[in-house]
């Protein structure tokens, strides 16, 4: 996959393993399938704060230049082995409507929310392997003292009463010692 432009997501994996591939691809909860393979799963959080946006995420979700969003980071773990970093955006303004209960989630799995209510509808999957100097990249290993060459990232929107919140997965190492 040649990333020419650095903002550009893509619609299809290239040249990834097929271990990567299954992962990378399943449209389902990835918290339920990460629970259904390790003992000890965990959600930390590790931001979450009314914040500006990186890269193109303003265009995606539609907000002004400058407008604020709720930006929520985590770490899914199985047992004491961070798996996936998860970072997520809703607009301010959407905190008050469809998301309002986002903010107080806690240590709680975004996914739980996500894929126990029908009427929430996805956007197709956008994948991006991403390396140091890319936010998500520098964001998802800032905790770990030996980092990989580059890691790769899926997107979608999630869509409810016309209001979106746009969750990026970045799959660490370590996702790929769990079984398929």
């Amino acid at each position: 996959m040649n990333n020419a432009h650095p903002l550009a997501w893509y619609p299809a994996l290239t040249a990834v393993s097929y271990h990567q591939r299954v992962w990378l691809q399943d449209r389902g909860s990835l918290t339920r399938r990460i629970q259904e393979r390790c003992s000890g799963f965990r959600v930390q959080p590790v931001f979450q704060s009314l914040s500006r946006v990186y890269g193109d995420e303003p265009d995606v979700m539609g907000l002004r230049s400058g407008e604020w969003a709720l930006v929520r980071e985590v770490y899914l773990y199985c047992g004491d082995t961070p798996v996936v970093f998860a970072h997520s955006v809703v607009a301010r303004k959407n905190l008050r409507g469809a998301w309002r209960g986002l903010s107080g989630l806690g240590n709680k799995s975004l996914g739980t929310v996500l894929f126990t209510n029908p009427r929430i509808k996805r956007t197709p999957l956008q994948f991006k392997k991403v390396g140091s100097g890319h936010f998500l990249y520098d964001r998802a290993c800032s905790r770990f003292p030996d980092k990989p060459a580059d890691l790769w990232a899926r997107r979608s929107l999630f869509t409810l009463h016309g209001q979106s919140i746009l969750v990026t997965e970045v799959f660490l190492p370590a996702i790929l010692n769990l079984p398929l």
